[in-house]
């Protein structure tokens, strides 16, 4: 466990499996047994996983409500040269969940503060559903409100890049009838839900398509779900048709990567587009 300075605490920011427990690291484990105190988003939640690897480290709660408030008394307990521990309920602090407050304070008053890698959705999702992932953006939760979370979608028709979501069993089905409505019935999404679960699910196709599955049965509406959503073709169809004939060619040949990559150099193109084409083009 790294050792932080004898005047000041030191803040661990850990990763806790989004659903199978044994994703947990050695590392993760340690340091939670390890820490004078651990900050977590629900205490009656997080004692599960602390009571399934018998760890008795105390609990403080610190959730959205209480973080402003909450934040300066765990930085004066920091201060005082206590280590400290932040989780969330599943994955990854701070990646649409609390600890801004907390982490900010301590980066601006000196306070070591250590991240260790593991779980979250967002990436989980992403590097199993099959859309571009050599560049994309994670917007977390959509706005609950209807308007806003029409611009937001309405923001997606010509992005170069696959786009992240978290989305609660409440809306998505009528996040996904919305999507359908501004982007078209043809754009490419993929929808995970109960990641590392028993019932782990990936629903892939159009949006169309995947609205339908959603409403075959109450059932699929259940669970914790992550909503991707595939760059749009139009905005990989502004490749020259010479470049787009050389790319198909080579692509006969060679991986994609480095058939776009030839590409790109030849034509002076950006590699990114015509790795997307070529996505296209292959499916």
């Amino acid at each position: 466990m790294q050792q932080s300075s004898p005047q000041t605490g030191c803040l661990y920011i850990v990763a806790t499996p989004i659903g199978n427990l044994q994703d947990i690291s050695q590392r993760a484990l340690q340091v939670l047994a390890d820490v004078d105190l651990i900050a977590a988003e629900d205490t009656r939640h997080s004692q599960k996983l602390l009571s399934h690897y018998q760890i008795n480290t105390r609990l403080y709660a610190l959730h959205d409500h209480n973080e402003k408030q909450r934040a300066e008394q765990l930085l004066s307990r920091l201060e005082q040269g206590m280590t400290m521990a932040l989780i969330s309920d599943a994955g990854t602090p701070l990646i649409s969940d609390p600890g801004y407050a907390l982490v900010s304070l301590c980066r601006n008053a000196g306070i070591q503060v250590v991240p260790l890698p593991g779980p979250c959705a967002a990436i989980t999702a992403l590097c199993a559903a099959g859309l571009p992932t050599d560049k994309f953006m994670f917007a977390g939760f959509l706005p609950v409100k209807q308007v806003a979370r029409r611009e937001a979608l309405e923001g997606l028709r010509g992005t170069d890049m696959t786009t992240v979501f978290y989305e609660s069993p409440r809306r998505v089905a009528e996040t996904l009838a919305m999507l359908v409505d501004v982007l078209g019935v043809d754009r490419p999404v993929v929808l995970a839900k109960e990641l590392t679960k028993t019932f782990e699910t990936f629903c892939s196709g159009s949006a169309e398509h995947v609205l339908a599955w959603l409403n075959q049965d109450p059932v699929h509406q259940k669970g914790e779900f992550v909503l991707m959503v595939s760059p749009s073709e139009q905005a990989v169809s502004e490749v020259p048709a010479e470049a787009a004939s050389l790319l198909a060619l080579l692509m006969q040949e060679l991986p994609l990567k480095k058939a776009a990559a030839l590409t790109a150099k030849h034509y002076d193109l950006k590699k990114n587009e015509l790795y997307q084409l070529g996505l296209t083009l292959s499916s």
